[in-house]
């Protein structure tokens, strides 16, 4: 659908203010940056006519004058000095500001987001609006900061060659008016490019994380040659974009230069009629001749002016996209805190599904006890990570109740659900941080002692300690310097420190050895009775003394017992045991 300019100017105008939000925190400066840029705009437009005044002193021969004149003039550019190093100051704090909070804005916003939306995006789309296209919406009043003094200065050289000679400043007009038109369709162009520029350049980013993030997997893969295809066409297209939207500034630049060129012959040849027929001095003509390219220079600043609001608009456009508009949805939770939950939930006729074409959940229902252990089981897509998923709220059911202590959690603000959930899972996300710091990000007052109490239950202490910098080692992006078992170990640990009343372990122990397993399993067994305690697990060997397990299959609750009595009588779950005995 095409915007009207109405459409356009108010969506504009709406970005200017959202930005204006973040810029008057600083109102000591704004009022400090305005100030110095009024006295540009005032002086900017004295310094051509005093300049004016000097040469014709000069051509006059008056020696005294022009003593008094030059002297007017170095005071006036040393205060214009002054207040451009002022407005420069105060423009770049306006910058840092404004970017600063816009990207921690935007940084907080992408946590709102639904999983669902994140889910349908790539992570390219998020890291040039968080990166680039908020740089480029604080980088404006740096921008008119530079453009307005000039723009001033000109009007005044303007103002200038209207009082000395009305047929010159009429050619003037007409002549800037040709740039004018040149450079608005130049900027029309090459907006329509930049929109385009920018999605290939999320879709490059995100294609290059997925490089660099699974460039392990690629290479194990074999799949090295097919990669690369798909990311030299990314980078081929990009860069072919780049090119044309370098090809449109080169292809006006050249028109406008040649127009540039004539107007200076017909200056000349309109100079030398007007001289012949005396319509104006030779000084005149010699002084407005110099001033020449900065009056043609004003509606090429004014063009570049509204080539950056429009690059301004759109980046900000992008960018509040995500901070406040529907477009993203954003997570919604209640109101009612709990500081400590007991540890009670239950699942009442849920139904999910992560498309509208198929429920991975069909009313399931099942209630846990406080302080119990109980552990799901079931084949592959069953539906039991989906189950953890919906109670830590990730997705939101298509149908159906979750509650916790008898509340539903839709009522619940954020931190009293998952302020009292951990969960590991089999694949977990190690941050590119030291072994401590990946502690102190999920709890920020843990002490060094609960650290290691955590690591220890998890059996990864002794490992650590064996690391020339022990706690303080590096693990590198996704824990890669991690082998796969010390990465869940450290999952683990990270989860028992939270001391959360509810665990759930999703797969947790499925990439550690037998004897790290084992040592696992009594960390667990030493917290039954104490928290609420669920577990997915493919090998039945390591759900048996649950106090309770429940069948999963198809999205639904089949079978509910010990596993003696899921033994005993239920078809699905004897059917997983005899495929375990097997292997």
């Amino acid at each position: 659908m095409v915007k009207s300019k109405k459409e356009k100017f108010d969506n504009a105008w709406n970005n200017l203010k959202k930005t204006f939000y973040y810029a008057k925190k600083q109102k000591k400066e704004f009022i400090i940056y305005f100030i110095a840029n009024i006295l540009l705009a005032f002086l900017g437009a004295i310094v051509p006519l005093l300049s004016a005044n000097q040469l014709l002193k000069l051509t006059d021969g008056l020696l005294a004058d022009l003593l008094i004149v030059s002297t007017t003039i170095l005071i006036v550019e040393i205060s214009v000095n002054f207040c451009r190093f002022f407005a420069r100051k105060y423009a770049q704090i306006f910058t840092r500001e404004i970017l600063k909070h816009i990207q921690i804005d935007i940084a907080g916003e992408l946590l709102k987001v639904e999983t669902s939306d994140l889910d349908k995006k790539s992570s390219g789309v998020f890291i040039d609006r968080l990166v680039r296209d908020t740089g480029r919406i604080a980088d404006i009043f740096l921008n008119l900061n530079l453009s307005l003094t000039d723009l001033v200065t000109n009007i005044g050289i303007l103002f200038a060659i209207f009082v000395t000679n009305k047929i010159l400043f009429i050619y003037y007009v007409l002549g800037m008016l040709i740039i004018f038109y040149l450079e608005r369709r130049r900027i029309k162009k090459y907006n329509v490019l930049d929109k385009h520029y920018r999605k290939s350049a999320e879709a490059t980013t995100g294609l290059i994380g997925e490089l660099v993030r699974g460039i392990r997997d690629i290479k194990v893969l074999n799949a090295g040659d097919s990669f690369m295809r798909r990311i030299s066409q990314k980078i081929t297209d990009i860069n072919q974009e780049r090119y044309e939207m370098s090809n449109v500034l080169r292809t006006y630049r050249l028109f406008t230069g040649s127009v540039h060129d004539i107007l200076d012959f017909f200056y000349i040849v309109l100079a030398i009629f007007l001289i012949s027929n005396n319509f104006i001095e030779i000084s005149n003509v010699v002084i407005i001749y110099m001033y020449k390219g900065r009056v043609f220079n004003l509606l090429t600043i004014m063009s570049q002016v509204m080539e950056w609001f429009k690059d301004f608009n759109l980046s900000a456009s992008r960018v509040y996209e995500i901070i406040d508009s529907e477009n993203y949805k954003k997570e919604k939770f209640g109101t009612k805190h709990l500081k400590k939950i007991k540890g009670d939930f239950e699942f009442k006729d849920v139904y999910f599904g992560y498309s509208n074409k198929k429920n991975v959940l069909n009313g399931v229902s099942f209630k846990v006890k406080h302080n119990e252990t109980v552990s799901f089981v079931g084949k592959s897509g069953a539906g039991k990570s989906t189950i953890f998923s919906l109670l830590a709220r990730l997705y939101e059911p298509s149908s159906g109740s979750i509650y916790i202590d008898g509340i539903n959690i839709k009522d619940l603000d954020c931190d009293s659900i998952r302020g009292n959930i951990s969960i590991i899972t089999q694949n977990p996300y190690i941050f590119n941080m030291t072994i401590r710091d990946n502690f102190t990000v999920v709890k920020e007052n843990i002490t060094d002692e609960e650290i290691v109490k955590a690591c220890k239950m998890a059996k990864l202490h002794d490992y650590i300690m064996s690391l020339p910098e022990g706690y303080d080692t590096l693990v590198g992006e996704g824990g890669i310097t991690l082998s796969g078992g010390q990465r869940q170990r450290l999952a683990i640990a990270r989860a028992l420190a939270q001391k959360t009343e509810i665990i759930l372990f999703d797969e947790a122990t499925s990439a550690l050895d037998n004897e790290t397993q084992e040592g696992i399993q009594q960390a667990i067994h030493s917290m039954k009775n104490k928290y609420t305690i669920l577990i997915i697990a493919h090998r039945l060997s390591t759900v048996i003394n649950s106090d309770r397990i429940l069948m999963v299959d198809n999205g639904k609750i089949v079978g509910e017992g010990t596993h003696e009595e899921l033994l005993k009588n239920n078809k699905h779950y004897k059917k997983l045991y005899n495929l375990e005995l097997k292997k």
